[in-house]
């Protein structure tokens, strides 16, 4: 796609018309204030099921878990082609039109997947929560896409940490806090966890309806690719770029590999921290919270601290390297304590706090892919969105995969560190020049 191309040729944007605010220092465009908060309540709605959906799965459909892993699979593969969908649309259509069709495309969805789990029909609910996985890409980073052809660059990386704050906010943070509260109310069990998702529709609603009447910025309401492009090349321009530019496929590799092991541990963990280690399904959601809230506080600081101490170095060293240390601690912390201790269980709650802080450091991968081909920003930034999008698919697929082959928690672990290691070594090719930010002062 061509999306920042337009920056200079046909989509206008607000900022040079209007006198910068505080909003605008920090990195959020002022007339986009309230695409955040959207963003923010459609995947808290979203984030609703993410920590309890693989058990109730198996427990209502009364399949393995490796048939529910390869469920939410193929869920993830079509959250990753909705994630490079969600660009190509966006330069074609407007990224206002693609939020629109995310939104409608989750209700949809949604509602025929919990029709198809009251039925218990495992190859209905299977299709129904794959179609469903192209929804929030093309909600959430459609919107992504209007941040970016707004955002000045030098502030871009800090915009990218604000979108990120909003994003996993939602997902799984304040949806995991939603579901710990409904599902004892709702009645708790499964039939809690189903009252539960039918609740995360409307805050699905809300999140939308916020959008599409506080955000009316001009440039995401029409196409903001070059007029003399194809529809064909516009779709496929990312796809090209890949293939042709090394250092855009690694830098799409190291997008993917980032939150990959968040996804994979959504699998992996409720079962561990839940029943294996005596915590409760209440705690491990708990946990969760707490580890993605961190997340929350500090993705807006990595993207000022990449504007400043340049974003290659501190992917390499905050990103990589910590979250690679995070996730050990994660995985082992709670097998080392006693299980069922409150101190125990205080512990491995600061362990995946770690992992949740220094992922944040790869928020400047938001700013990095379009540095990659400065001609080309638009298609860098699809495949930007396909990789975020992809890593749910990669990191389902490491569990499936790790399971299928008779391995566990710890073997899932140590393949994603492994991953890690291999971003380690392709980040060192993805210096970008860069014009750093400085402090505003004001007079």
């Amino acid at each position: 796609m061509s999306t920042t191309t337009a920056r200079a040729t046909t989509a206008p944007t607000a900022a040079p018309a209007r006198a910068e605010g505080r909003l605008d220092r920090m990195g959020i465009p002022r007339p986009l204030a309230l695409g955040f908060v959207a963003v923010l309540v459609f995947m808290t709605g979203n984030g609703v099921e993410s920590n309890f959906i693989t058990p109730h799965m198996v427990a209502v459909l009364g399949s393995p878990e490796a048939t529910v892993a390869t469920i939410v699979t193929f869920y993830s593969l079509a959250a990753l082609i909705g994630s490079y969908v969600s660009g190509a649309l966006s330069d074609l259509v407007g990224p206002r039109r693609v939020m629109i069709l995310g939104f409608a495309v989750w209700v949809v969805f949604e509602v025929l997947f919990l029709v198809a789990l009251g039925l218990g029909s495992v190859p209905f609910a299977a299709v129904a929560y794959a179609i469903r996985g192209f929804g929030y890409p093309l909600f959430a980073f459609a919107f992504l896409v209007w941040v970016n052809i707004t955002t000045p660059v030098e502030r871009n990386g800090s915009a990218v940490g604000w979108f990120y704050v909003a994003f996993t906010g939602g997902l799984p943070t304040l949806g995991s806090l939603f579901a710990i509260g409904a599902i004892p109310v709702l009645g708790g069990g499964t039939t809690g966890e189903t009252g539960a998702m039918v609740a995360s529709i409307a805050l699905v609603v809300v999140g939308f309806l916020i959008m599409l009447f506080g955000v009316r910025l001009p440039n995401g309401f029409s196409r903001i690719a070059p007029a003399g492009e194809s529809a064909w090349r516009v779709l496929t321009s990312g796809i090209r770029l890949t293939a042709t530019r090394p250092k855009v496929l690694m830098g799409f590799l190291v997008r993917l590999i980032n939150t990959a092991p968040e996804f994979g541990m959504f699998v992996v963990l409720p079962a561990v921290i839940a029943d294996q280690r005596g915590w409760g399904q209440g705690r491990w959601l708990l946990m969760t919270v707490c580890v993605y809230a961190t997340n929350i506080l500090v993705n807006a600081l990595f993207g000022w601290v990449g504007d400043r101490i340049g974003w290659q170095r501190t992917v390499k060293w905050f990103g990589i390297v910590g979250s690679a240390t995070g996730l050990v601690a994660w995985w082992y912390v709670p097998q080392l304590v006693p299980a069922g201790s409150d101190w125990g269980y205080v512990l491995s709650v600061v362990a995946g706090c770690v992992f949740g802080c220094l992922l944040a450091g790869f928020v400047p991968m938001g700013a990095i892919m379009p540095a990659l081909a400065p001609e080309h920003k638009g298609a860098a930034m699809a495949m930007y969105t396909t990789a975020a999008g992809g890593a749910a698919f990669l990191g389902t697929g490491v569990v499936a995969a790790v399971f299928a082959l008779g391995g566990g928690g710890e073997a899932v672990t140590w393949t994603f560190v492994g991953l890690y290691a291999c971003a380690f070594v392709m980040i060192h090719f993805l210096d970008v020049p860069q014009r750093r930010a400085t402090p505003h002062r004001q007079h």
